[in-house]
């Protein structure tokens, strides 16, 4: 079984996190593995275990520097990583899913591999869109932020928790799977599986950019919380001070 998983970094959430002319600073970030592509790593290692001569191949979208979150991937249990290198910015979450489908397609030229796995969204912006964008362009099902997964005869049976209860579902191959806070408990990495990660090497695939982003972050600004605050003596005075401010009558 070919197993595929999408993994980014992300900063980590105990950074500090400063601007300079509307960027972020990222000489003051540490970069990690996106938690949640940690669960879909995992949960991928977990069937290779299951099904055995599966491979798992890791593709990510990330710059050079990035190459300590994918050796994390290689200590976790994946079999190859293939960086995914654009000399162009990717700045948007369609990008995104192109340039790691097109990568997917090359990597495995003669079909489509048998399951995909992706968090359900980065901890940065938290779009959640990648996912379901880069199922629509391989053409392959797809279920989101699923908290379950077991193997039934020809299908996977997966779970995911709705509003009000729980959702069954029966996939076959090929799938994309998107991957849940609580979906497993990533594994602690040895000494071993570390020494192990640093003999294998890293591919790299160049692509070239050919689409326009429908999103383009023009800049940021922390928010500001500083809150002003008045003691009126009744209620009639409220009533004046929130129609003089907000111009209700």
């Amino acid at each position: 079984m070919n197993i595929a998983v999408c993994v980014c970094q992300v900063p980590d959430t105990a950074s500090v996190i400063g601007y300079v002319d509307g960027a972020i600073d990222r000489s003051r970030v540490n970069e990690v593995m996106n938690p949640y592509d940690e669960y879909a790593l995992e949960e991928a290692v977990l069937v290779k275990e299951r099904f055995e001569g599966s491979i798992v191949t890791v593709f990510s979208l990330v710059p050079d520097s990035a190459k300590e979150v994918l050796r994390k991937a290689l200590t976790m249990g994946a079999d190859r990583v293939v960086r995914v290198s654009c000399s162009e910015e990717v700045s948007d979450p369609f990008q995104t899913a192109q340039m790691l489908s097109r990568a997917i397609s090359s990597f495995y030229p003669t079909g489509l591999p048998d399951l995909v796995f992706c968090g359900k969204q980065s901890t940065d912006f938290q779009s959640a869109q990648v996912p379901s964008m880069l199922a629509e362009i391989l053409g392959m099902a797809s279920v989101s932020g699923i908290t379950s997964l077991r193997a039934s005869g020809d299908f996977f049976r997966v779970e995911r928790e709705v509003e009000g209860g729980i959702e069954y579902i029966d996939v076959t191959c090929p799938a994309l799977l998107s991957a849940e806070k609580g979906l497993n408990e990533p594994r602690n990495t040895s000494i071993r599986a570390v020494m192990e990660a640093r003999k294998k090497s890293i591919d790299i695939l160049e692509l070239n950019l050919h689409d326009e982003p429908y999103v383009v972050m023009t800049g940021l600004q922390p928010i500001e919380r500083k809150k002003t605050c008045c003691i009126v003596p009744d209620e009639h005075e409220l009533v004046r001070i929130l129609s003089h401010e907000c111009n209700l009558f």
